[in-house]
């Protein structure tokens, strides 16, 4: 089966085309985030994704429009090119003892891009509204729902969520039990404040107008011609927490792209700096960023995976789920169908992500669920199929699986055609989705199997452990069961080594369960010019914009466009430096498989990801 597939792969490559979380220490820096020399140019272009499905703050589930959000709006906090939470519209904070109040201090003269104030009210007016049912924001419960009042709010009373502006300046948060992370939450793009009179005035389409998409980043949308591109212009009120000075560009023009040629020609043409989409054909041919190229591979902590829709028969049997997760070949995917980009996921929490102590946390989960021996994983699946009342998959239901077609998600989709059938004696049908259709599809559940992923949008294992905890608004496979939900909640807790112990154990029976099927850990690959300086990559899988600029670095920057690259294990290092763990985090993440898997695939091949567009931030 492999060697045929080889082939088909190949053929995949040479005629198709492709279209769900940086700097030295911790993020992949293309460049220095210095200030420009004198040879800048007005704008930047670059491409990143198709038609946004939203860039509302509070409706937004994926990086593409994440990505926009991040240049265009600035929460109370914002985290830098090393990874770490800094002063954003907030210029201080600080928690109480007992870890339930946050209070945040706003700086003086805070503005939106129409010029107009911008206090802690509006603040309040965001919170408020991303617990308001009627939002029916993805991520609610993850944003929000550690914040006295939450379940009433979301009963229907958003005004019980206990935020609340003493004054102008000041925004004070009133959490429910202890959560360690609720910095990083504040810099988290959904809790990007938002303008209530423009909202009110307009409904749900002030976010698909530059007339009326007001915010209050270094950027603001000043054109949007859908299909084509969106451009923001540098934002004349802008105060906040990026260095003004080093905010030199004039616009940031993003390419609404899910061809992954057009996007490659608009590349080698010089029309775009910066393109996430590469045709996987020339991926060969590229050479690596740190041999003097362009081409860029940098680890996101993230988990490809398949849901299944576990509501509706076969896949509300156990034994079914297991038998679908055992069957496929991680390695043969990852390091052959995928040519060795990503690395072969057999948790569903992979690297980067840190324990307790500041330990990797994928080193102390289990590998029984899903053995990497695949000859063992295979007589398993059919042995597992055999319970549920299929043997050799007599009687078994043809199964539907619905993709977008861009990266490797087709050609995956066709091993798994290929894999089911000759392992498991089952048939699968591949239905194409395209981009724009495909996450509400999946999130409103109407599918039986289809490909997904998600990106961390913040350093703790709950980013992606949430997803699965009955209601979650990104809890697209429709999983339920009560133990997991219960050990969830035993998560929210101010003991730290007892929360990861929870955290663990919720693990388990999210894993025991074959709730979803773990795939690869992602990588992100993008071409960008030499020309392109001042950006940078996060772990969470941003291209951060804020400072970029064509021209030459500045000459004390030091910029050395080969030696600039970096891991998520050494983002996760300098998170952890912190809180005194930074050598045993750096150690261990740098030896992890998927660290490994990064170095040798960018000396190999890589391919374009879409999936990063999932949500993240999803996959």
């Amino acid at each position: 089966m492999k060697k045929a597939l080889s082939l088909v792969l190949a053929a995949v490559m040479a005629f198709s085309l492709v279209a769900c979380g940086g700097s030295s220490s911790s993020t992949a820096s293309a460049g220095s985030t210095g200030s420009a020399s004198g040879s800048t140019t007005s704008n930047v272009t670059v491409q990143i994704g198709p038609n946004p499905e939203s860039i509302d703050p509070a409706l937004n589930s994926t990086i593409d429009g994440g990505n926009m959000l991040i240049t265009a709006f600035e929460g109370l906090l914002i985290v830098d090119e090393n990874n770490q939470v800094q002063p954003g519209q907030a210029e201080s904070w600080e928690v109480s003892e007992d870890g339930l109040t946050w209070t945040f201090h706003l700086r003086e003269g805070l503005k939106w891009s129409d010029g107009t104030d911008l206090d802690a009210t509006d603040f309040v007016y965001t919170y408020k509204r991303v617990a308001d049912p009627d939002t029916a924001a993805p991520y609610s419960q993850t944003a929000v729902g550690m914040i006295a009042g939450y379940d009433e709010a979301m009963n229907g009373n958003p005004d019980a969520l206990q935020v609340e502006a003493p004054d102008a300046n000041t925004f004070v948060v009133h959490l429910s039990y202890p959560c360690t992370y609720f910095d990083k939450l504040a810099a988290f793009a959904t809790l990007s404040p938002v303008q209530q009179e423009t909202i009110e005035a307009n409904g749900d389409a002030w976010a698909t107008s530059p007339e009326t998409y007001i915010s209050n980043g270094p950027y603001y949308m000043t054109e949007w011609t859908v299909g084509q591109q969106i451009v923001f212009s540098k934002n004349p009120y802008y105060k906040g927490g990026w260095d003004s000075d080093k905010i030199v560009t004039d616009t940031i023009t993003f390419l609404l792209m899910e061809d992954s040629t057009a996007a490659y020609t608009a590349y080698t043409t010089g029309q775009a700096q910066l393109i996430k989409d590469v045709p996987t054909e020339e991926i060969p041919s590229l050479t690596k960023a740190e041999d003097g190229g362009e081409f860029y591979v940098d680890p996101v902590m993230g988990t490809y995976y398949l849901t299944m829709n576990d509501s509706i028969e076969p896949f509300n049997d156990v034994n079914v789920r297991k038998a679908l997760s055992l069957a496929i070949d991680r390695d043969y995917i990852a390091n052959t169908l995928m040519q060795g980009t990503y690395s072969p996921a057999y948790k569903l929490t992979g690297p980067g992500i840190t324990d307790a102590d500041g330990s990797a946390y994928m080193d102390k989960s289990s590998s029984e669920w899903i053995p990497e021996d695949y000859e063992t994983a295979k007589t398993m699946a059919q042995e597992a199929l055999a319970e549920a009342g299929y043997p050799n998959g007599e009687g078994f239901p043809t199964i539907t699986y619905s993709t977008n077609d861009a990266g490797y998600h087709k050609a995956l989709a066709e091993y798994l055609q290929q894999c089911y059938k000759e392992v498991l004696g089952i048939n699968l049908e591949i239905e194409i989705v395209e981009w724009s259709s495909f996450t509400p599809m999946r999130r409103a559940g109407d599918y039986e199997m289809a490909r997904n992923g998600w990106s961390f949008d913040y350093n703790d294992p709950s980013s992606m452990l949430e997803l699965f905890m009955t209601g979650n608004a990104n809890n697209d496979g429709q999983y339920s069961n009560p133990e997991f939900d219960a050990m969830m909640e035993n998560t929210k807790i101010a003991d730290k080594e007892q929360r990861f112990e929870n955290l663990h154990a919720a693990e388990e029976i999210v894993m025991a369960d074959y709730s979803m099927i773990p795939v690869a850990y992602y990588n992100d690959f993008w071409l960008q010019s030499p020309d392109l300086q001042g950006t940078w990559h996060s772990p969470y899988g941003y291209w951060y914009l804020q400072y970029a600029y064509i021209g030459e670095p500045a000459e004390d920057t030091g910029a050395d466009r080969a030696s600039v690259t970096s891991t998520a294990a050494e983002s996760t290092a300098s998170e952890a430096a912190s809180s005194e763990a930074a050598e045993s985090v750096a150690s261990e993440a740098a030896s992890s498989e998927a660290a490994e898997s990064a170095v040798s695939a960018v000396s190999e091949t890589a391919s374009s990801e879409a999936a990063a567009s999932d949500s993240a931030s999803a996959a």
